[in-house]
C-alpha cells in the first residue's frame, strides 16, 4: 500500500533483484485493477468511467476467457472483442453444425459444411476487425489441462455452457486462481395446454462468483448428485436424445431452437455485470447483485445479494497451478514415458 492509496507488488528473485508486478487485481463485490505504471504516476486516482473510451483503453490491457462459444458464449465473445479486451481466450471443443447457424454469431454455411471448430471460426471473425493477437482459440474441453492453464491467465471468466461439469470446473478455476467469473444460463420451460404445449416461461440467470465467496455449488446450481446424474446420462446409449431434451426448451426436442433473442438478452446482462463491477455505475452496492434472474414472460427481474447465499470453504482456494490441477486427479501431469 502506498501513501496515495495504490496497491503495488514486487517479485524478488533468488539474487534479491526486484521485479514490479504489472497488475494487482482485487476481486470482491467490485473489481479493482492496480497498474504499476499508473500507481507511480498517480493516474490510478481517476478510474475510467463505464462505457467510455478510457474504459476501452484499460480493457485493452485485460484478458477475458469465454468457456463455451455457442449460443450465449458467441455473443459474449463478440462483446468482449468489440469492447476492447486485449485478449479473448475461447474454450470449446465442438464444431459448427448446420443446426447452430441460427444462434452462433459469425458462423456461416461453409463453416458448417467444413465442420470448422467453433473457436477457430470465431478467432477468424475477431481477426477481421481487431489487429494483433487478440483471439486465443483453445479447442478443448474445459475439463482438460490445456483449457485450465489457458483460463488461468484471464482477469475475468465468462461461463457460457450447458453442462454442470463445466460449471463445476469454472468454480474450481475461480477459487484456485482467484479469478472472478460470471455464469450465464437460459431456459424455456413448457407446459401442457390441451392437446398441445405452451410456453410456461422464458428465463435467464446471471451469477457473479467471486473467489472466496459463494460458489455455484453453494447457490444450488449443481450438486454432487446432479453431477453424477449428468455423467450417467452422457454415458447412456440415449445420451444424444437426452441432451436435446435437457436443452433450451424443457420438454421439447428442438434441433435448432430459435433462441437468439433470449441469448442476446442474457449475454448482454452478463457483460454489463462485469462492467458494473469493474467500472461501477449502479445506484446501489454491487453486493446486492450476486445473482440476477429475469422472466420475459412475467416481465420481471429479481436480484439476490451475496450475503443471502451460504459460503463453504474450498480446499482448492489459492492453490494456483499446484499439481494435480484444481485438486482433480484427472488433470494431473502425465507421467513421463519410460524407455524399454
Amino acid at each position: 500500500m502506498t501513501p496515495n492509496g495504490a496497491v503495488r507488488a514486487r517479485f524478488y528473485a533468488p539474487d534479491t533483484q526486484a521485479r514490479a508486478v504489472d497488475l494487482v487485481s482485487v476481486a470482491g463485490d467490485d473489481l479493482s485493477f492496480w497498474w504499476d505504471d499508473c500507481a507511480r504516476s498517480n493516474d490510478h486516482l481517476a478510474r475510467p468511467l463505464a462505457f467510455t473510451g478510457a474504459m476501452t483503453r484499460e480493457l485493452g490491457r485485460l484478458t477475458a476467457v469465454v468457456v463455451g462459444v455457442s449460443g450465449t458464449g458467441s455473443i459474449v465473445a463478440e462483446q468482449a472483442a468489440r469492447l476492447g479486451f486485449g485478449r479473448v481466450i475461447m474454450v470449446d471443443f465442438d464444431r459448427v453444425e448446420a443446426r447452430n447457424l441460427n444462434r452462433i454469431l459469425n458462423a456461416t454455411t461453409r463453416d458448417a459444411e467444413m465442420r470448422v471448430l467453433k473457436v477457430e471460426m470465431f478467432a477468424a471473425a475477431i481477426r477481421s476487425h481487431r489487429a494483433g493477437d487478440v483471439p486465443v482459440p483453445v479447442a478443448a474441453s474445459v475439463a482438460t489441462r490445456e483449457a485450465v492453464l489457458a483460463a488461468s491467465a484471464a482477469d475475468i471468466l465468462f461461463c457460457c455452457v450447458d453442462t454442470l461439469e463445466a460449471r463445476h470446473i469454472a468454480d474450481l478455476i475461480s477459487v484456485a486462481f482467484l479469478i472472478p467469473f460470471i455464469d450465464v444460463g437460459v431456459v424455456i420451460p413448457v407446459r401442457k395446454a390441451g392437446a398441445g404445449m405452451a410456453i410456461a416461461d422464458v428465463c435467464g440467470r446471471i451469477d457473479y462468483v467471486q473467489p472466496g465467496g459463494s460458489s455455484l455449488q453453494d447457490r444450488a446450481v449443481y450438486s454432487p448428485e446432479s453431477l453424477r446424474a449428468e455423467y450417467l446420462r452422457r454415458a447412456a446409449p440415449e445420451a444424444h436424445r437426452q441432451e436435446l431434451e435437457a436443452g433450451y426448451i424443457k420438454g421439447l426436442i428442438e434441433e435448432a431452437p430459435a433462441v437468439i433473442t433470449l441469448n442476446m438478452r442474457a449475454a448482454a446482462a452478463a457483460m454489463n455485470e462485469f462492467i458494473a463491477r469493474a467500472y461501477p455505475f449502479r445506484l446501489d452496492a454491487n453486493a446486492l447483485y450476486a445473482r440476477t434472474q429475469f422472466s420475459l414472460a412475467a416481465c420481471e427481474e429479481e436480484y439476490v445479494a451475496e450475503a443471502n447465499f451460504p459460503r463453504s470453504a474450498s480446499q482448492a482456494f489459492a492453490r494456483g497451478a499446484a499439481e494435480p490441477l484444481l485438486g482433480l486427479p484427472m488433470l494431473k501431469l502425465p507421467s513421463p514415458a519410460r524407455s524399454a
